[in-house]
């Protein structure tokens, strides 16, 4: 199996986060068996919500996302799932000016309570990008993208940690006019030899 990363970010290089997070993340099928989407077996996958749930590597990895969507003017982010949502998490609460809200955006909604797909303060007058753990298909995010729009939400772009080079992911969320912007791209020299966690993480 042959596998590389290319960093855009070349703070994740020069800082060793970048090797850290995949270490954190990467589960081999040689320890424990592991099914594609699909329910075929797979080599290896990349866990995301290892590294996110990590107390120091979230902070780490929040910092770096808060500060790069400041620089851009981006004040509002929302997520769906459980990687995107402790990685909403870590960006809201990284330290620096001004502070960024942030919010979780459901597939369902609950059948109780305030029964909204959108949870959190998040403002419709406010540009907001959304967040993901992982970019394959981009199924979820295009998803995420119909229900904030329906809303009222004007969605400006798409942030994710890892980009499957093999997936459509960019192409599919460029068409919707969303820009896209990855910390690490994953190149691999079989595109069947490996797996995201979970079909939600597409």
């Amino acid at each position: 199996m042959t596998q590389e990363k290319i960093d855009y970010w070349p703070y994740l290089h020069q800082s060793g986060l970048s090797q850290k997070i995949y270490d954190k993340a990467l589960v081999s099928g040689s320890r424990e068996t592991l099914l594609d989407p699909e329910g075929r077996l797979v080599e290896w996958l990349l866990d995301m919500r290892l590294p996110l749930l990590d107390g120091k590597m979230s902070r780490e990895i929040g910092k770096l996302v808060a500060n790069r969507l400041r620089m851009i003017g981006i004040r509002q982010v929302a997520g769906s799932g459980i990687g995107a949502s402790a990685m909403v998490c870590a960006t809201i609460n990284a330290s620096g000016s001004p502070p960024l809200r942030g919010g979780l955006v459901r597939l369902q909604p609950k059948p109780y309570g305030r029964r909204r797909l959108i949870e959190g303060p998040l403002d419709p007058t406010i540009p907001v990008v959304i967040l993901d753990d992982l970019l394959n298909s981009g199924g979820t995010a295009k998803r995420v993208l119909k229900e904030l729009r329906r809303e009222g939400f004007t969605v400006e772009g798409y942030l994710t940690i890892f980009e499957f080079s093999w997936g459509d992911g960019r192409t599919a969320l460029e068409q919707e006019g969303l820009w896209v912007d990855a910390l690490m791209e994953l190149t691999l020299g079989q595109e069947n030899a490996g797996s995201s966690d979970s079909a939600t993480h597409a």
